[in-house]
């Protein structure tokens, strides 16, 4: 029998990223593509028309998640699925996200090139807003799809310019043509999420096919800081009550808390400082913090201990923290990363396990169905930047690895068991 992956064509996976990364092109070479823009549009009946092209027929859900489907001999049987996500940092590479949803396009085409038809659909996923940056938190596409939130858990949220993520999302839904609409929760046999890793391992371990055992556990907080606007030269400092320095202060203090241990990941990327005047005592402040860490219980105890600090080192102000998104660690369904593994095997593509410490849309797939990814390497790790690169060679061996991993779990008789 003919293999999927026989079939693959790096060069026309490479010229399909290419094409992609035009919208929303930066002039250094990265990509400005945030989530519900009209670049984003763009792309999105970008693909659609590939899609039919190639004879796939799409479909749309109320979160805007594009789906094109490969039917199969059983269209009674939950589908496979396989993708990412196409939106983009305001400071993106052409790689993260487009490369697993491309890939998926190149794995289903080259399964239709080998003139296979597997037993279950296949369906290619592009999730809305697994980024983030412009309405926040991320992940909005996958949530909804797997119920983990609702509409109206997202709708009012908005963006630096005050608009409401629900209206980002009627726009984008009113600029389909003729792209059918289903609901959420439909049911999944398996997904798969190709990627490049955002880190150095691969790389530098010389290994182009990372099999992803789980992803690391996330907090994400966003902090207020209240206090009183002054006068620089009149308030006296003892009689002030000083935002900034009262902000200043509890990061300080979490940082310190948060070398131990050594590997957690602590990010404040976010401070906004009103009326963020050099002669007003700041009145108030806004900060976020990103805790990460693979062990559930470092996490919690850092949790218990970031609250603490706010309210130990806020002095005179008034101080509010909201947890915004907690994603346990998790791992990945053993039969998947099995498959995984067997085929780069079968492919003589060296390989190796490694834990993904960002989070991605397959976190949230992995609470309805069996969920596995393929990382890739990337240059130096540097992701979400426009200097994001991925060797051609590395991603082809990637998408081939995937096309026949998707031809496995397509014609899988039985379940796979969801792991924990």
């Amino acid at each position: 029998m003919a293999r999927p992956s026989d079939h693959v064509d790096g060069a026309r996976l490479w010229q399909r990223l290419m094409e992609l990364g035009q919208f929303g092109a930066r002039p250094d070479g990265g990509v400005d593509r945030q989530t519900l823009t009209e670049a984003e549009i763009a792309a999105r009946a970008h693909l659609v028309a590939l899609g039919r092209s190639l004879g796939l027929a799409p479909f749309t859900d109320a979160a805007a998640n594009l789906f094109l489907r490969y039917p199969g001999r059983r269209p009674d049987l939950p589908p496979v699925m396989a993708g990412s996500h196409i939106d983009s940092q305001p400071t993106g590479g052409r790689f993260d996200g487009a490369f697993g949803v491309m890939a998926a396009v190149e794995a289903v085409e080259a399964i239709r090139a080998a003139g296979l038809v597997p037993e279950r659909a296949i369906e290619i996923v592009a999730f809305t807003n697994e980024e983030g940056s412009r309405f926040a938190p991320g992940m909005t596409g996958s949530d909804l799809f797997t119920g983990a939130r609702t509409l109206a858990d997202v709708a009012e949220i908005r963006d630096a310019d005050g608009i409401a993520q629900g209206e980002a999302l009627a726009a984008v839904l009113a600029s389909d043509q003729d792209v059918p609409r289903r609901p959420f929760r439909r049911p999944v046999a398996a997904f798969v999420e190709p990627h490049i890793e955002q880190g150095p391992i691969l790389e530098r371990d010389g290994i182009p096919i990372g099999v992803v055992t789980g992803i690391q556990g996330t907090r994400r907080y966003r902090v207020t800081v209240t206090g009183e606007a002054a006068h620089a030269g009149t308030a006296e400092r003892h009689e002030r009550r000083d935002a900034l320095m009262a902000a200043v202060r509890m990061i300080a203090a979490i940082d310190r808390t948060a070398s131990d241990p050594a590997d957690t990941k602590l990010t404040v990327g976010m401070l906004e400082v009103t009326p963020n005047a050099p002669s007003v005592v700041p009145a108030e402040v806004l900060f976020s913090i990103d805790l990460r860490h693979p062990d559930n219980a470092v996490v919690d105890r850092l949790d218990a201990a970031i609250r603490a600090i706010v309210e130990s080192e806020r002095g005179p102000c008034a101080a509010s923290l909201r947890q915004i998104q907690h994603n346990p660690s998790l791992t990945f369904s053993p039969a998947v990363r099995g498959a995984i593994a067997a085929a780069a095997a079968e492919l003589g593509l060296a390989h190796r396990d490694i834990l993904s410490a960002a989070g991605h849309d397959a976190r949230q797939l992995h609470g309805v169905c069996p969920t596995g990814m393929i990382f890739v390497p990337c240059r130096d790790g540097i992701s979400h930047n426009p200097a994001e690169w991925a060797e051609p060679d590395d991603l082809t061996a990637g998408a081939r690895v995937l096309a026949d991993v998707l031809w496995h779990l397509a014609n899988r008789d039985g379940s796979l068991a969801v792991a924990s």
